[in-house]
């Protein structure tokens, strides 16, 4: 067994590499807040604060690790706040109609019914050819429309469903909310997936250049539809942890919170023109987001005020952006002219 001490050199590129991560910035960020308001306003971090601050992002966490797999692939799926809300919506459905369902089953049932919905807009892009965005956004109102048809006035509460599937949403493992926990481990998994597993590199392949991945032999529409599926699947399961975070859900559940999970993924360092990001990121940007929401109302900043610092931090976020991918692609240049 190799028991040499790492060198300085080593070290040194160890945490050059840690510090060169496109989520650096995004961290460092969170902790400063959090730190500057904790300093303003002591309570922020009592052990409810903090519990309320990792519940109040872990369905925003989960969603934006799904988000991740289509943008990476230079797309975008607008519908995921209709899909949240079908998935909500089915929850309760399946607690009022079916008594005694075990709660698994509905975990399942809510994560099918979004990957269902998810495979529909990966056949309307990879068929019709048509920008994801585009797709995305006429699918938003059809499935809204449907939940509205499906749902009309019908509202589900916290009476309706089960004590113990209620209590998963303010339950704690060690001091941790178990929803978060769940979440973390989804997110975890949808990113060792990216990173290590070949189709999950192809989809960043296929954001990159989408032609010179198909001359690869890379199967891009398989690809993207396994993209739009997984990623509804992820959707499917936050709203089924809607529902137990939350006293009620109906026809409006989830209603304009795709722009929320976009720029949580902007935010996070998943690039919009695709081929950059990874779920972890977009989930820590999902999490800043609503710290931030959470710092501004706790030192009593107006709620207008609170999303103007989000829409600066997002054209902050794409500029950062910017700026290091011209910088990446001159290096390349520079030393593709030094090779040659």
């Amino acid at each position: 067994m190799n028991t040499t001490p790492a060198t300085p050199a080593a070290r040194g590129s160890l945490l050059g590499r840690i510090f060169s991560m496109r989520e650096m910035p995004v961290i460092i960020a969170l902790i400063a807040l959090v730190i500057i308001t904790w300093a303003l306003n002591p309570r922020f971090l009592t052990p409810q604060g903090v519990k309320d601050l990792f519940l109040n992002a872990t369905i925003a966490m989960l969603m934006a690790a799904g988000q991740s797999l289509i943008i990476s692939t230079e797309g975008v799926d607008l519908s995921i706040g209709s899909i949240l809300g079908c998935s909500a919506f089915f929850t309760g459905v399946l607690f009022a109609t079916v008594p005694g369902i075990p709660i698994v089953v509905v975990f399942i049932a809510g994560t099918l019914l979004g990957a269902v919905l998810g495979a529909v807009n990966g056949l309307l892009v990879t068929r019709a050819r048509v920008p994801a965005m585009v797709i995305t956004l006429g699918t938003m109102y059809v499935f809204r429309g449907g939940l509205n048809w499906w749902a009309g006035s019908t509202q589900y509460f916290a009476g309706d469903r089960p004590q113990s599937f209620g209590d998963l949403g303010v339950a704690t493992a060690l001091g941790f909310p178990v929803l978060t926990i769940l979440a973390i481990v989804v997110i975890v998994l949808v990113s060792l997936y990216q990173h290590y597993a070949r189709s999950g590199r192809d989809l960043y392949a296929i954001g990159s250049d989408r032609e010179a991945a198909a001359v690869y032999g890379i199967p891009v529409a398989r690809r993207v539809f396994g993209a739009f599926v997984a990623n509804g699947a992820l959707v499917g399961l936050g709203g089924v942890l809607y529902a137990s975070r939350f006293n009620s859900v109906g026809a409006t559940t989830g209603t304009g919170m795709e722009l929320d999970i976009v720029a949580a993924c902007v935010v996070g360092g998943v690039a919009m023109t695709g081929g950059v990001g990874i779920a972890y990121g977009a989930a820590i940007g999902a999490l800043l987001l609503n710290t931030i929401t959470s710092a501004l109302t706790a030192v009593g900043v107006d709620k207008f005020w609170q999303r103007a610092v989000v829409g600066m931090l997002i054209i902050v976020a794409i500029l950062i952006d910017r700026v290091s991918t011209i910088r990446r692609q001159d290096a390349l240049r520079k030393k593709g002219r030094a090779a040659a």
